[in-house]
């Protein structure tokens, strides 16, 4: 890849996951080829974007994509989301049109998706060079969520047809099974590694140092659980969103904290408390960091997810009456207690990186 060229990144909305995924990603490719163009095409916030995606790029604003309809953090909305399915591909030919002049505008060399389909396929259509990068496909998940429905298999026919068009499709470690495509390259993790600055979190806090600090987080889409009847938990301290406005002395937010970047924070925490989500899992296991996580049994991926960090690093699943009542004394007790895994490398980064090179070539 030479040093002028221009990468078209085409990310899903879908929550932070995305971005979290794709970043450290591009961070690196930046490094490599300083003189690089990016274009991002994404409806996610453009300040979301530049607070993970170093260096300058271009925002288009547009979503290829919309996942799933998310009732809130944890629970999709299973006939919304088959209907907004339909909708989509009953207006495919428009959708394609515009995808493909935002692509002839934009003149990339080549593109990258993680993971709209339709941009996938306006690609293939115009010739230009593709990877796609994810833990998941759209098509495996509408799949986990559409049994039953007569309609299925011609939803993800046009699906599975743009992913298998890329030239490869990166599945970092840990990925759902993806029996349908025939392109898949599995990849090493990918995640961003942060800098532990619990000192500096404790003195603007005002802790003592010797706390549990759990971080609070259940990724892109809204949820807050009812903190106000959580139980007071003696030596844990949970940092928490400012927007969540917990008003408790055991929840400080981190408002205080906003020079410090996400993954500095899960860095310098004891504790990550969260949903499943590739990002989550992959940063908290590749800086050393325990996950206490709410179930989510009915994602198609978490499967995966759970696997991978009981068997890479530490983890504790709690139930959604648990994140109701706050009843965690035991799932925390149970968690610091496991043997501290060391940090794993993330390792999918350079390869990630590599097949860009070789795709564009």
């Amino acid at each position: 890849m030479t040093y002028n060229s221009h990468v078209y990144l085409a990310l899903s909305g879908h929550g932070f996951g995305h971005l979290a995924q794709v970043a450290p990603v591009l961070n690196a490719w930046r490094r490599h080829f300083p003189e690089g163009r990016l274009t991002v095409q994404s409806l996610l916030p453009e300040a979301v974007l530049r607070s993970r995606i170093a260096g300058e790029f271009t925002v288009i604003e547009g979503a290829a994509d919309f996942g799933m309809v998310m009732a809130d953090a944890l629970e999709a909305k299973v006939a919304e989301s088959l209907a907004a399915y339909r909708a989509f591909h009953a207006d495919w030919d428009t959708r394609l049109a515009w995808q493909e002049q935002l692509l002839r505008a934009a003149a990339p060399d080549v593109l990258l998706a993680d993971v709209p389909y339709l941009s996938l396929a306006a690609a293939a259509r115009l010739g230009i060079p593709a990877l796609a990068l994810c833990s998941l496909n759209w098509a495996d998940i509408l799949a986990g969520y559409g049994h039953g429905e007569p309609d299925l298999e011609a939803l993800r026919a046009p699906m599975l047809a743009a992913y298998n068009s890329a030239a490869a499709f990166l599945q970092p470690a840990p990925s759902m099974p993806m029996p349908e495509l025939d392109n898949a390259q599995p990849i090493g993790p990918i995640a961003a590694l942060g800098q532990d600055r619990r000192a500096e979190i404790n003195q603007r806090l005002g802790l003592r140092g010797d706390e549990t600090l759990a971080l609070m987080g259940l990724g892109g889409v809204d949820m807050r659980p009812p903190l106000e009847a959580w139980p007071r938990l003696p030596g844990v301290c949970w940092l928490t969103p400012p927007a969540w406005n917990a008003a408790r002395p055991d929840m400080p937010d981190w408002w205080g904290l906003a020079d410090m970047s996400m993954v500095d924070l899960i860095r310098s925490c004891n504790v990550l408390f969260t949903k499943p989500g590739y990002g989550a899992f992959t940063e908290a296991v590749c800086n050393g960091v325990r996950v206490l996580y709410v179930a989510r049994d009915d994602w198609p991926e978490e499967p995966w997810l759970s696997r991978w960090l009981q068997e890479q690093g530490n983890g504790v699943k709690i139930s959604r009456r648990q994140l109701a009542t706050g009843e965690l004394v035991e799932p925390l007790q149970k968690l610091l207690a496991q043997p501290r895994t060391p940090p794993l490398a993330p390792t999918g980064i350079a390869e990630a990186v590599d097949w860009l090179e070789r795709v564009r070539g």
